[in-house]
């Protein structure tokens, strides 16, 4: 579908400051949130204005409702105006997911000490009442198990690589593994939520249409003009105590196969950012990255946007990096289309939101399940967890880093 073929809604956003909210994710829908959330500050979506149509350019069609939308906006911060909250897949030429960004009819906001509610009407529909907060349902566990890939399949997995490194088709593959289960019909799944923003407060914890997490990785935001980006690539499980986990940083920190793996993502961002940006910049070292259940190894990039990217553009251009594909990446995609027995959906795909300036807020679909929510009876659900192999990974080694990988949202489950 061309961006001419696009019939872009005219839609007229308000934005207004409100008094603080305790809890903005109480505003959120218990069987479908919309929730994008960081160190307190959070944004909640609530109902549907507008959505991508099936087989549109994200980008078109987010250009086509910005450049014909009305925004009032007495707010102005980073969330504040017209905003669509998205999820895409990991492989869009080879997945049944498909990509979907949505206009909520509703966002409540909090930064800092700001609170904000933005509502967002379609033509000629009346003013509506102020949002009111959902009481939270029953606790829930979910029942999770073995998916199309068992550990042992993993580290068999693992071998395809290491044999298509030796081979000279690829330099990295990053290879994952599933799990597979469900919750009873009708959870609350703002508990989860809640979970894993207690949990993981440094990271990017989100809800987008069934994809529910707390990503460590910032793919790319786009601010007044500044884009950054986060890399991660190289991890190591948290010591049993304080002298273990010098350890395991120190060993991190000095292992030449995990540097390998992180030198590979970096490349592969800035190589992406630098036709879209001036003044780019990387730190020269990874620096540790401490989460509450794993070392990463860490690098920020900088650089300021030139021409007329905005942030859904950047995430098309470095999607996928190195950090979640492999090096080079055409040839990694197929290592992995070939080799892992299920589609990825949006696991390890972009997801995050656009205003109608361009800036945004992007990260990766890590440390998640994506469930069904569109489904009837019990609430199917499917986690991935992934490691990027290169020359010299050991199979039952990568094995145990995708059990770690796997804890925050299986501790969170249960």
């Amino acid at each position: 579908m061309t961006s001419s073929a696009l019939s872009a809604p005219r839609l007229r956003s308000v934005t207004r400051r409100i008094e603080p909210v305790e809890d903005p994710l109480s505003y959120a829908s218990p069987d479908d949130p919309t929730v994008w959330s960081r160190r307190g500050d959070m944004l909640v979506g609530w109902g549907r204005a507008a959505e991508l149509p099936a087989g549109a350019s994200a980008v078109a069609w987010w250009r086509a409702v910005s450049e014909v939308a009305e925004v009032d906006d007495k707010v102005r911060m980073p969330g504040s105006g017209l905003v669509a909250f998205g999820a895409l897949p990991f492989d869009p030429a080879h997945s049944s997911s498909r990509a979907t960004l949505t206009v909520p009819k509703m966002v409540i906001g909090r930064r800092g000490d700001t609170s904000w509610v933005t509502h967002v009407f379609t033509d000629g529909e009346p003013e509506r009442p102020e949002p009111q907060s959902i009481p939270f349902g029953p606790h829930w566990s979910a029942i999770v198990g073995p998916g199309a890939c068992t550990p042992d399949g993993y580290q068999t997995e693992v071998r395809a690589g290491l044999a298509a490194i030796a081979s000279g088709e690829v330099a990295k593959v990053v290879l994952a593994r599933d799990l597979v289960g469900s919750v009873p019909a009708g959870s609350d799944l703002r508990r989860l939520v809640r979970a894993l923003a207690s949990a993981y407060p440094d990271t990017w914890t989100f809800a987008v249409d069934g994809a529910i997490g707390a990503s460590p990785e910032t793919l790319v935001t786009v601010s007044g003009g500044t884009v950054t980006a986060r890399v991660l690539a190289g991890t190591a499980a948290r010591g049993a105590d304080a002298d273990a986990d010098t350890a395991a940083s120190v060993a991190l920190a000095t292992s030449a196969k995990d540097l390998d793996e992180h030198r590979y993502a970096v490349q592969s961002v800035l190589t992406s950012l630098r036709a879209h940006t001036t003044a780019l910049v990387a730190e020269p070292e990874p620096f540790m990255l401490k989460l509450p259940n794993v070392w990463h190894l860490a690098t920020d990039v900088e650089g300021t946007l030139s021409g007329h990217a905005s942030a859904l553009g950047l995430v098309e251009v470095l999607h996928p990096t190195a950090a979640v594909a492999g090096t080079p990446t055409s040839a990694a995609l197929e290592v992995i289309r070939r080799v892992e027995p299920f589609d990825r959906g949006r696991y390890a795909g972009p997801v995050g939101w656009i205003d109608a300036n361009g800036d945004g807020e992007w990260a990766i679909v890590l440390r998640c399940a994506q469930f069904d929510v569109h489904g009837d009876g019990d609430i199917a659900l499917t986690a991935h967890a992934g490691a990027g192999i290169v020359a010299g990974s050991d199979p039952e080694t990568e094995m145990l880093e995708t059990r770690v990988k796997f804890r925050p949202i299986v501790d969170a489950l249960a």
